[in-house]
């Protein structure tokens, strides 16, 4: 708790109250397994409240097939000044978040139940983010169409995040996205640190809307481990 109170800082009542909510009527409704209770913490709200470091101020964003509210609850817990958009197909899931951003009182909120593919003409966003939703290669697809120019998906992957980043390159090539990173969050805060791959939007951020058709990148990516 520590290291908890060293993250979230004046927030930390509230993810307290989260990680209760998470607990229990999580584990009821089959939103998280009951094994994860013993390791909420570490594996789940600090693994992803250490997200907030890569993420620029007063940013707009959307998280992708946000499930329980990870990240995307965390993140406007212990960053008041985003405003975030939870996206999740699911009327169960759509529930328990709203319950939640109820319960706890963030303003900076909105639950929205929808797939991201049907509401790409309505978002042009600084941040996209998933956690446990599909490979890179998929993940693209959905995200990059969301973002404005320059705009980032921060995508939370595990041992196979270069693997992933690999097999995503043909997709990211026709989005043109201006670089790729992969990125360790929460050093000396978690163990293993949070890994990210972080991939920017070029000017065809915006590809994916109906009226706008792939353009190849130009230029390298760019890596680093």
């Amino acid at each position: 708790m520590g290291i908890a109170r060293e993250v979230f800082g004046d927030a930390l009542p509230v993810a307290e109250r989260y990680a209760a909510f998470l607990a229990e009527d999580g584990v009821e409704r089959g939103l998280i397994g009951p094994r994860e209770v013993d390791r909420l913490w570490e594996r789940h709200l600090i693994n992803c409240a250490v997200v907030s470091e890569v993420i620029p101020a007063d940013a707009q964003v959307v998280d992708i097939g946000s499930g329980a509210g990870l990240p995307g609850i965390v993140l406007a817990i212990v960053r008041p000044d985003l405003r975030v958009t939870l996206l999740e197909p699911l009327l169960r899931r759509t529930t328990f978040l709203n319950e939640c951003v109820e319960m706890l009182d963030l303003p900076n909120v909105v639950v929205r139940r929808a797939r991201a593919e049907d509401v790409v003409e309505e978002f042009s966003v600084d941040v996209a983010t998933a956690r446990a939703v599909a490979p890179l290669e998929r993940l693209a697809t959905w995200a990059l169409p969301l973002l404005r120019p320059g705009g980032e998906l921060l995508a939370l992957k595990g041992e196979r995040a270069a693997a992933e980043l690999d097999e995503a390159a043909p997709v990211l090539e026709r989005f043109g996205v201006r670089t790729t990173e992969l990125l360790q969050v929460g050093q000396g805060m978690v163990d293993p640190p949070t890994t990210l791959v972080r991939v920017v939007a070029g000017r065809g951020g915006v590809v994916g809307r109906r009226q706008r058709a792939p353009r190849r990148a130009k230029g390298s990516r760019k890596r680093s481990s």
